[in-house]
């Protein structure tokens, strides 16, 4: 990838004043819960620079990506995600790609979304609307990806992730993604974070053989779900909190989980990035069809422009460099 540089001298003090960019796991209810809480306000950022968005088009793919992102620590060994929405609205749905080695890259089918009338709150029904939201999995043994769809209502992207792992998955999982503007429209806040009910078979081999996989949860049981619940609804804005100076990842979850003991068991880097490279689109133009080849060297242009549709960047090649001038 070619990396865009945030050239916002104002923006790139405010990101140097902030917590670095990480995603956190966490358990919750001596291992009942696990959750995992992104700060993603550089992340956003770079999505936004690499594909020159305006502030509706990176709400959209933000959200997208954010969620998304935290997709990555539910992976096993080295797994790739694509998720994909497909509706009928103006935005025309999205396509974002997280890997397990860390980084996350997408974008949008319509990144130039029209705008009749002036927008009010975040409700995304008018711009994506219903349409069907697929998860694919490749592992790394894979031959062909795994593939789920679901019907999604397009309101609210961290409520379609949901709804997806509840329907697909039979996982209850809540996710909760955020981004904050500032009066001049600058990213200057972005988070998500998600919560998932582990089943009550596994950890030890003592505790794991003794409970069924399909007995119901206890009242108790019940009682305390509910609460982790109240509390997850509870999270202010993710992107207001982390675009205020000072504030950690570490506060937060101890500020909204405190009372379920939580315990931060990992932290790692997530980045929006992009595999791709000069070589292998070169190697690409050097493989086609000779025809075509011909046509390039009579009718040009010169150089070639490609442009990697996941990261924005831009690869030029002078028909000199291919050998066909």
């Amino acid at each position: 990838m070619i990396k865009a540089e945030i050239e916002d001298k104002e923006l790139k003090n405010h990101l140097d004043s902030l917590e670095p960019d990480k995603l956190r796991i966490f358990m919750l209810a001596e291992g009942r819960i696990r959750g995992a809480l992104f700060h993603g306000t550089r992340f956003v950022n770079q999505l936004r620079a690499q594909h020159k968005l305006g502030i509706l088009e990176t709400y959209i793919l933000g959200q997208a990506a954010l969620c998304s992102a935290l997709t990555i620590p539910m992976m096993k060994d080295l797994e790739h995600n694509v998720v994909k929405y497909e509706c009928m609205g103006p935005a025309e749905g999205y396509s974002i790609e997280a890997d397990s080695k860390g980084y996350v890259r997408g974008y949008l089918y319509n990144e130039h979304i029209p705008v009749n009338e002036p927008v009010e709150g975040w409700n995304l029904k008018k711009f994506l609307g219903s349409g069907n939201l697929t998860f694919s999995r490749v592992h790394q043994d894979d031959k062909y990806p795994q593939s789920s769809t679901v019907d999604a209502e397009g309101e609210n992207i961290a409520k379609d992730f949901a709804f997806y792992f509840a329907q697909s998955e039979q996982i209850n999982t809540a996710f909760n993604s955020s981004i904050q503007f500032d009066k001049k429209g600058r990213v200057i806040g972005a988070g998500s974070m998600y919560l998932q009910v582990l089943p009550k078979t596994g950890g030890t081999a003592k505790l794991g053989s003794q409970v069924d996989s399909h007995q119901e949860e206890t009242e108790e049981e019940q009682h305390l779900l509910q609460k982790v619940e109240n509390a997850f609804n509870a999270c202010p804005s993710l992107g207001q909190i982390y675009s205020e100076k000072g504030v950690t990842s570490k506060d937060i979850i101890i500020g909204l989980f405190r009372e379920f003991s939580p315990v931060i068991t990992v932290e790692r880097d997530i980045i929006f990035d992009c595999p791709c490279n000069e070589d292998t689109y070169f190697q690409y133009i050097k493989n086609l069809p000779k025809n075509q080849l011909d046509d390039f060297k009579k009718n040009g242009p010169d150089p070639l422009e490609i442009v990697c549709r996941n990261c924005g960047s831009v690869y030029h090649f002078p028909l000199s460099k291919l050998s066909l001038s």
